[in-house]
């Protein structure tokens, strides 16, 4: 039986779980509705306010009012003054409270997103000042607390995204003020969040309570895969809040950091903004590669000019709001095609032609992004919701270094999201349900349809002429990036709180989403020629290449798009428990499933099944796997069901008046597998990955034994006709890679824990704290072949990986499986100074020193140089710093300026190599060995001091807040160059690489109006 590349039918046996899901959803929301339940709109972002009121005569209700939407809901205090709200959009709002002499007024206070805010108060003798008309207001001051639990995070303001210095305008740009998370762009300018010691792909965005993962690739969210892009318009973002580690049971499919976001609203006034920043190469100083390499010929041309505006405002004053934005951006971006410094005495091989190829150039890049809201309060216990979200990104994707311009790959984004919610609310309930829909597609696609030539060369070490040099010196021709991937369907969820106990908090929760995941990869769509220019030659090799790759239909197969079905359910209950007045417990326990029919239901081909068995490869006969555990009939293989995930968290409160508090918690967190790994087994059956070697007369070292896929070139095989012409006079499968994914497959999770002190005296915060997360189950990939007698290495000399011994005709074995693991031990120190009118400055800094390990270099799956992931030694993380400390500020000084700044430091990154010893008469050995690289300055690794200033003017027409401003960034002050190419052995710079990390000083100019 022949394995499907369309796998679109789903699971029998799952279809009846997924009938529940859809019926426990749906029903769930309709019969807590008919009973008269309350909805917290999203079950991430909402906020929630409780405490107690003490009044002569009793408090008979308390109602929290939005200041600006006109937004309400009211609370029926116990006996003794005891109120809760639990679910507030964030907003600022303040308090009524009913008493038998009359209502009493509070006065503004901020609710922050997800914040569980407590107030006490007492009416007899309160803090009060004069509102207008001459009516007392209480004063809340800095009485407002927040009860954290055992999170690690922080919030990011709304004052902080509108004044911190940046770059690129992505909202996530400062969540590296949360311990242990890293905001990362790289040297393409691409960037990406990072929890911890783990991957990228372990992360999750809930944006309006609705997670925006990505389940195909890498990055953690939709559309975040090498791109310059944004994943929302910043300007849509209220304010957000990042956690590191132990989340509460609501929070799924992430194992390192979390982050809930809240969009605006409109609100009862007509407001609206609009934007302009602009920068080029006039405005910056240059890079390093374009004044200190070798030919350099000085800055080229670039530019970074993102726009956009806002509007918002009332339909139906106190009922019915909406707000829209749209943010645009263009980018041209300079990219260096350079002959390796290294090999610089070899420039004179390259003729005329192909060196014309050497140079500077230009990458362009275009975004669009737009969202759209509607906001409904038809009554006081009811809010309906509906938004959604379009983005648009074109572009190119080039790399400095030697592959010439015609190779870029051409970029495409398209997202759509949308989002439907009700919220009803009562006294003792709150219940959400939502509805969500999503539509990405991500395609790269090569700008140049022709062969791809790669040249390497071979020459004499001029420093030591008894050493040679190797190396690739150019690549030449089409791209090699051809993917069309992404995910479409439909999310229905509901949740609902239940307060009608006192000191609890009962929340509970259901989500099952349908989805469709989407996969093409033809990277060998154009076919890889490489040549080789030996030792002693005049010029380069142009004929004759030693190696050819190259994709190709498998036979009966027409298309290679996989598709697959894909089913989630996830389950919840959890309570926040006030045990005593001073100690407040977070229980929770989640449960999740996922079933995916194409890997489910995947059968290997015979042809498959029969290349590995004893009978035409003996060498796993004695191997230290079992290939039966790897091959499927498709009924070997289940959904996995044991992704139960309790999750604990506790704060006490050390002093009567809460300044001080002990914080703590555990939690078991599971991810997911992405289908971008496990549909490389159903590609390999379907277009397939092909390789020959060529046998080139007076070459020494490339040398290949004669068979099915060693032999002799003839030019024409730089045709398709030639290609599938050799193809099909061969074995089949001659030269196709095999894999197999272990039918037992788990789902990666991480066990999280911490432990810390907090200290709130009013607008300032400080804490203290220590968290250990270990990750485990992550998914490798591991060569499974194996020389005769089972053995990885060989019995003698160099403890080489078996590549020479696949199973003829085929390629190489590569096997899918768990393993993957790291461990991050973190130390943290966090002081947050808050901004008001009255003390207009703000301070947000974190020091953190971590700790990690894991068994395989950072950000790698693949790992093919031992005979298992178990024999890999746990060294240094290569993707932490053990030191970071980041600190922002913000002041508002004279004349109507605002001063903000954002200084990061970090200590050198961890370096990684192989150390091996030959063997004589006895298996070689072989070690990873990891050291600290030197720092780019006095110890630190990576430093960058950025400062803007901004200055508004009011106008005094259309409302009383109409303004204009300007604001100049000036990123990177200092003009660090953070370079980025060190020896792993000696942890030393290599001063042939110019590369650096970050920008060089760049100033930004921007320009903007608000009303």
């Amino acid at each position: 039986m022949k394995a499907s590349h369309s796998a679109t039918i789903g699971l029998i046996r799952g279809s009846r779980l997924r009938a529940a899901a859809a019926a426990l959803a749906w029903s769930s929301a309709g019969t807590v509705l008919a009973i008269g339940l309350a909805v917290p709109a999203q079950a991430q972002v909402s906020s929630s306010l409780r405490g107690k009121v003490t009044a002569e005569g009793g408090v008979s209700q308390v109602t929290a009012v939005n200041v600006d939407t006109g937004f309400t809901r009211t609370s029926t205090p116990s006996a003794d003054g005891s109120y809760q709200f639990a679910s507030l959009p964030p907003g600022t709002y303040r308090l009524e409270v009913t008493t038998p002499s009359g209502v009493r007024r509070t006065d503004e206070f901020r609710l922050a997103v997800a914040q569980n805010a407590v107030f006490d108060f007492d009416l007899s003798t309160p803090q009060v000042a004069s509102a207008d008309g001459g009516d007392e207001i209480i004063i809340t001051g800095g009485r407002i607390r927040s009860m954290q639990g055992g999170e690690v995070g922080t919030t990011i303001s709304p004052r902080l995204i509108e004044q911190l210095p940046q770059n690129n305008r992505n909202f996530l740009a400062f969540a590296d003020l949360a311990p242990g998370v890293q905001f990362i762009t790289n040297g393409s300018d691409q960037s990406r969040l990072q929890g911890g010691a783990q991957n990228s792909n372990t992360v999750n965005i809930f944006i309006d309570g609705v997670g925006q993962k990505d389940y195909v690739l890498k990055n953690g969210i939709t559309g975040q895969d090498s791109t310059q892009g944004n994943p929302f318009p910043q300007s849509a973002i209220a304010e957000y809040r990042v956690i590191s580690s132990n989340y509460k049971a609501e929070f799924d499919q992430v194992s390192s950091v979390a982050i809930t976001a809240v969009t605006k609203s409109g609100t009862n006034q007509f407001e609206g903004s609009g934007f302009v920043d602009f920068t080029n190469q006039d405005l910056r100083d240059p890079t390093p590669n374009e004044v200190l390499r070798p030919g350099a010929t000085g800055k080229i041309r670039t530019k970074d000019l993102q726009f956009g505006g806002t509007l918002g405002g009332p339909i139906i004053k106190d009922m019915l709001h909406f707000f829209a934005s749209y943010e645009g951006k263009r980018r041209i971006t300079p990219r260096s095609v350079t002959f390796p410094s290294s090999l610089s005495s070899g420039l004179s091989l390259v003729p005329a032609a192909l060196a014309a190829n050497y140079g500077q150039f230009n990458e362009e890049f275009n975004e669009n992004l737009y969202f759209g809201k509607l906001t409904f309060t038809p009554t006081d216990s009811d809010l309906f919701e509906v938004s959604g979200k379009y983005r648009d990104e074109t572009g190119e994707q080039f790399n400095s270094g030697i592959a010439a311009f015609e190779t870029r790959t051409l970029a495409r984004v398209k997202e759509i999201r949308g989002l439907a919610r009700w919220e009803h609310t009562a006294e003792n309930w709150v219940n959400d349900f939502k509805v969500a829909y999503e539509d990405v597609t991500w395609n790269p696609r090569p700008a140049t349809e022709a062969n791809r030539n790669v040249y390497r060369i071979r020459i004499p070490n001029p420093a030591n002429p008894a050493q040679n040099l190797d190396g690739n010196v150019l690549e030449t021709g089409g791209g090699t990036n051809f993917q069309d991937k992404g995910q479409k369907g439909w999310q229905i969820s509901n949740d609902f709180t239940y307060t009608g106990l006192e000191g609890h908090t009962f929340k509970a929760g259901v989500k099952a989403k349908w989805v469709t995941l989407n996969s093409l990869q033809l990277n060998g769509f154009n076919p890889v020629f490489r040549y080789f220019t030996p030792l002693g030659a005049t010029t380069l090799n142009t004929t004759t290449p030693y190696q050819m790759s190259f994709q190709a239909l498998a036979g009966g197969f027409t298309d290679a798009q996989l598709r697959s079905k894909n089913f989630q359910l996830g389950l919840y209950i959890q309570d926040d428990w006030d045990v005593t007045d001073r100690l407040t417990v977070n229980l929770g326990l989640r449960w999740d499933y996922e079933e995916t029919p194409a890997f489910l239901n995947y059968v290997h081909s015979a042809a498959q099944v029969a290349a590995v068995q004893p009978a035409n490869y003996p060498n796993l006969v004695g191997a230290n796997y079992n290939i039966n555990d790897y091959i499927s009939t498709g009924s070997e293989r289940k959904a996995f069901t044991g992704a139960f995930q309790p999750r604990f968290g506790f704060n006490y409160k050390i002093d009567e008046a809460g300044r001080f508090a002990i914080f703590g918690g555990f939690g078991r967190s599971y991810d997911r597998t992405q289908f971008d790994f496990i549909q490389q087994e159903l590609a390999q059956g379907s277009a397939a990955g092909r390789t020959f070697n060529f046998i080139v007369p007076g070459d020494t070292v490339n040398v290949c034994t004669p068979s099915v896929t060693c032999i002799p070139y003839n030019p024409i095989y730089q045709t398709e006709a030639g290609r599938a012409a050799l193809i099909a006079g061969l074995p089949a499968g001659a030269g196709r890679e095999l894999r197999f994914i272990k039918n037992d497959l788990k789902t990666p999770y991480s066990d999280q824990y911490s432990i810390g002190l907090r200290g709130d005296f009013g607008l300032l915060n400080a804490e203290i704290g220590y968290s250990h997360v270990e990750s485990r189950d992550g998914f490798v990939y591991l060569l499974g072949n194996r020389r005769p007698g089972g053995l990885f290495f060989p019995a003698t000399g160099n403890p080489d990986a078996p590549f020479g011994f696949p199973p003829s005709p085929f390629g190489s074995i590569i096997i899918g499986d768990n393993g993957l693991e790291t461990n991050a031990d973190t130390g943290f120190i966090k002081l947050i100074k808050r901004y008001t009118k009255t003390s207009p400055w703000s301070i947000d800094a974190t020091y953190t020193y971590t700790k990690a390990n894991e068994n395989r270099q950072f950000g790698e799956v693949f790992s093919l140089d031992y005979s298992s992931i178990d024999e890999y030694p746990f060294r240094p993380s290569a993707g932490v710093r053990s030191h970071r400390f980041v600190m922002a500020g913000t002041v508002d000084i004279p004349y109507g300026i605002t001063l903000a700044t954002k200084f990061q430091i970090a200590s050198p990154v961890w370096l990684k190599r192989f150390a091996t010893t030959p063997g004589v008469g006895v298996p070689g050995t072989k070690d990873i060995v990891a050291i600290e690289a030197d720092g780019n300055g006095d110890k630190w690794g990576y430093r960058q001091l950025d400062l803007s200033a901004t200055k508004e003017f009011k106008l005094g027409f259309i409302n009383d807040n109409t303004r204009v401003w300007f604001r100049i960034d000036i990123i990177n002050l200092m003009n660090d160059r953070n370079y980025n190419g060190f020896n792993s052995t000696t942890g030393r710079r290599d001063y042939n690489n110019y590369n650096i990390d970050g920008p060089p000083r760049t100033v930004k100019v921007s320009t903007g109006f608000n009303f």
